[in-house]
């Protein structure tokens, strides 16, 4: 008697168990809808990374290292590489633009632009590029996004005349951000590959 009292225990305990298993799945397996994701990503002021550019442009190309720091709306550079001259830093926030070379030359707004696109081969679309990291469109420009359903993040993007893929992302403590991006517009391709990230 005693024996079948402890097996119906057990057989209950079981069901119970399995009963858990089924209606509560890990939260891990299912990462959080893109809706509520990208406001707080879009939010995000705060982050750094270490990585690499390769850009061409026609017939022209080169390769750099990439640091970037991120504080509330200002975007601080570093670009170091084959650029005419060493290392660029550059300082970006809202509509203002300051360079400074590596022989010192310190340029600011329309001479920065010049500047900059003349040694990239192009006018980097800063304001919008520090979403575009981070693996979310600029919220204050329409965009197209084709979204990676099962997985919640975005495939690619096309905004303000760039369309921007998303190859590979990585784990970054709770969050999935981009690992390796690649932007296209016309004859430009810029690929990054993001090394460390440290949000």
């Amino acid at each position: 008697m005693r024996s079948s009292r402890w097996r119906c225990a057990g057989a209950w305990a079981l069901a119970c168990a399995l009963t858990a298993c089924r209606t509560a799945p890990p939260s891990f397996l299912v990462p959080p809808p893109w809706e509520v994701r990208k406001p707080q990503l879009q939010a995000r002021e705060h982050f750094d990374l270490k990585g690499r550019v390769a850009v061409a442009t026609g017939r022209e190309g080169f390769n750099a290292s990439l640091r970037w720091a991120q504080a509330g709306p200002r975007s601080q550079l570093t670009l170091e590489g084959p650029l005419g001259a060493g290392a660029v830093q550059v300082s970006a926030a809202d509509h203002e633009l300051e360079i400074v070379t590596s022989r010192g030359e310190r340029l600011d707004n329309a001479a920065a632009h010049a500047e900059l696109a003349a040694r990239l081969g192009f006018d980097p679309p800063l304001p919008s590029l520090r979403y575009w990291i981070l693996g979310v469109p600029d919220p204050e420009r329409p965009a197209l996004e084709e979204l990676d359903e099962p997985q919640q993040r975005l495939l690619g993007l096309t905004q303000a005349g760039w369309h921007i893929d998303y190859p590979l992302y990585v784990a970054v403590g709770a969050e999935m951000l981009p690992a390796r991006l690649t932007l296209k517009r016309d004859a430009v391709r810029v690929r990054l590959l993001v090394d460390d990230w440290q949000p």
